[in-house]
C-alpha cells in the first residue's frame, strides 16, 4: 500500500514539472495604414463618429490627451483594417476603459456593418 502511494507521489510531482512552464504567445506584427488606406478609414471613423451622437446611450470617453487620443485611433485602425476581432477590440478597450463596454461595442458593431 505504501509502495503504491510512493508511486502515486511520484508520478504526481512529475507531472507538475512539466506543467509549470509559461508559453509565450506569439508575437504580432501590426501593419500601419497606406496613406490610400488612411483616407478610407478617416472616412469610416467619420461615420462612426456621428453615428454616436444619434445614440443617447454612448457617453464620452475621456481621450483627453495626444496619447489616448492616439491609442484609441490605433484600436479603431486596427478593427476597421481586420488585424483585431471585434472582441479583442472590446477587450483591449476595457482593460484601459473598464466602464465603457457599451461604447466599445457600440464602435465596433459601427465598423463591422
Amino acid at each position: 500500500m505504501k509502495n503504491i502511494l510512493l508511486a502515486t507521489t511520484i508520478v504526481a510531482l512529475t507531472f507538475t514539472g512539466c506543467s509549470s512552464t509559461k508559453v509565450k504567445p506569439p508575437k504580432v506584427h501590426y501593419t500601419k495604414p497606406t496613406p490610400s488606406k488612411e483616407k478610407v478609414f478617416k472616412k469610416a471613423m467619420r461615420e462612426v463618429a456621428l453615428s454616436t451622437r444619434n445614440d443617447s446611450r454612448y457617453t464620452k470617453m475621456e481621450l483627453n490627451t495626444p496619447e489616448k487620443k492616439m491609442w484609441f485611433k490605433n484600436l479603431m485602425y486596427l478593427l476597421w483594417d481586420r488585424q483585431i476581432t471585434r472582441n479583442e477590440f472590446i477587450s483591449r478597450g476595457l482593460k484601459k476603459y473598464p466602464k465603457h463596454a457599451y461604447e466599445f461595442t457600440f464602435v465596433a458593431h459601427g465598423f463591422q456593418k
